[in-house]
């Protein structure tokens, strides 16, 4: 690897108001390496790089993109320098196909004739098969899964020649299969010269697939090593100020109790017309949690979304409490006690426009605390708020700035703020620490822990298998809607679950007791 420096970025500084995000940072990326910026959420690491990708402008400092300065004042700008950057909320438009929203904004002095979409296609499909990345051009984003949605904006990223790829929390989306997928795509770049670029919280993968690693804390860039120089605990020492250790186990203390929820031979048909679920069984007990492994697009976000309300059944019998759940209704959920941490929090989980209050205000706003005659009680809403806010420490410049403002971590203790000041019986849990720091993602596991312990019960539906295997107290694996394999954590084996996940075993006649 040579060393030229395909970005420098020196002495930025970025302020909002009166908070400075980015303190005098320096920060160097070679032509043709993979380096990993690590930090907490808030650190600023997400701030340098929209700085980078034209997203925001610094306060002050100088960008040098291969030696010379750039003058990067917006995402245009970054692009014709060969910079990309692939956001952890995607900025696609749903109802267009891939190929669509990869061409959008293209501009073209030639009529488009019937001919022009069908040759654009099978460029983006060349350029998609260079590098690995399977999408299905044809159809609509709004069908696709979460991690075929990351690979569109990937292709688009490249399409439009980017050399320097920026990837926010790439894997916070994906399986351990589809994980190793895009490190094989990133190796492909990097042996081409491209630079890449990636912020993430998933210590394992960095040491895997990082070049070089630098760590971002309370603004300043405070390290950056080669690879083969840190560790693992190291590395989380330094984004967290204190010892941690990333493989440490959660023990279970509370037992087993009474069974809470059924699931018997549930169908549910997806948005675009196929069966997502398929004859699933499974139950769920007070005081467990109870993990649901699988690979992206299997039925879980359908699995989900029945449980709280979203979406209607096609069949089969949920019953929650001793009553059959016979209706969707989010409303009946929640008062049955069933809470809600989305997989997309600002998609589904929180308006970002509104402020803490607002968005705490959801799901209790009927409440005669809450409201009286239909007004809201302003004061002790307030009061209200700050206590939740104090309670689950969370971190925001005023309770009426858009939560749009806060950093991952605090959007996402916010949301569990509201769901468990609830007081849920069960607790349906989505990818609850996507895109969360090592801090963080402990705050949260740790919240599901006591809500275990206090006798309620939690589904983690998790694509993170660490994830699963550190908290569930049994784990049921999903399978093209259905649930192939059940382990309980005693008996947890990897291979046996990856197994299971991949369709390649089944146990027969499989139901969670």
């Amino acid at each position: 690897m040579n060393d030229i420096y395909s970005i420098d970025m020196r002495q930025i500084v970025k302020k909002f108001g009166t908070v400075i995000a980015n303190d005098s940072v320096d920060f160097r990326a070679k032509q043709g390496e993979i380096h990993a910026l690590l930090g907490e959420n808030g650190a600023g690491k997400s701030t340098v790089m929209c700085i980078l990708s034209g997203v925001y402008r610094p306060t002050s400092g100088d960008i040098y993109i291969h030696g010379e300065k750039a003058g990067i004042r917006s995402p245009k700008d970054a692009m014709k320098l060969g910079v990309g950057m692939v956001f952890q909320n995607f900025r696609l438009v749903q109802t267009l196909t891939a190929a669509e929203n990869i061409v959008l904004g293209e501009k073209s002095t030639f009529w488009r004739g019937p001919k022009w979409m069908r040759r654009k296609q099978e460029e983006i499909e060349a350029i998609a098969d260079r590098f690995g990345l399977s999408i299905p051009v044809n159809r609509p984003i709004w069908q696709l899964s979460v991690g075929e949605q990351q690979r569109v904006e990937i292709v688009k990223t490249l399409y439009r020649g980017a050399n320097l790829i920026i990837l926010d929390e790439p894997t916070s989306v994906l399986t351990p299969g589809e994980a190793d997928q895009l490190f094989i795509t990133l190796k492909r770049m990097k042996t081409e010269g491209k630079t890449v670029i990636m912020t993430t919280h998933k210590l394992k993968e960095v040491m895997a697939a990082s070049d070089r690693i630098s760590v971002m804390r309370k603004g300043k860039m405070i390290f950056t090593s080669p690879a083969g120089q840190t560790n693992e605990r190291e590395l989380a020492r330094l984004m967290v100020g204190k010892e941690m250790n990333p493989e440490e186990r959660i023990t279970v203390s509370s037992p087993r109790g009474m069974r809470l929820l059924t699931v018997e031979r549930l169908e549910v048909y997806a948005d675009h017309g196929r069966k997502a679920i398929n004859q699933l069984s499974m139950n769920v007990h007070e005081g467990e949690i109870v993990g649901i492994a699988g690979v992206a697009g299997n039925g879980q976000k359908e699995l989900a979304e029945v449980l709280t309300g979203l979406r209607a059944k096609d069949g089969g019998k949920i019953t929650f409490d001793g009553k059959e759940m016979k209706k969707a209704s989010v409303r009946a959920a929640i008062e049955a006690g069933i809470a809600h941490v989305p997989e997309n929090r600002m998609r589904s989980g929180l308006a970002g426009s509104l402020g803490a209050i607002d968005n705490l205000l959801f799901k209790s706003y009927r409440n005669s605390e809450r409201s009286r005659f239909g007004i809201l009680r302003s004061r002790s809403n307030k009061e209200w708020s700050q206590s939740l806010i104090d309670q689950f420490n969370v971190k925001t410049v005023d309770l009426d700035a858009p939560v749009s403002q806060m950093s991952g971590g605090n959007q996402q203790k916010l949301l569990f703020a509201r769901e468990i000041d609830q007081k849920p019986r069960l607790m349906v849990a989505v990818h609850p620490t996507q895109g969360l720091d090592v801090g963080a993602a402990e705050g949260v596991h740790r919240l599901l822990i006591e809500l275990r312990e206090a006798g309620n019960s939690v589904l983690l539906i998790s694509e993170d298998l660490d994830e699963v295997l550190q908290l569930s107290d049994r784990i049921l694996v999903i399978y093209n809607g259905s649930i192939v394999g059940e382990v309980s954590r005693d008996k947890a084996d990897r291979e046996q679950i990856g197994l299971y996940m991949t369709g390649m075993q089944e146990e027969e006649g499989v139901e969670a007791v």
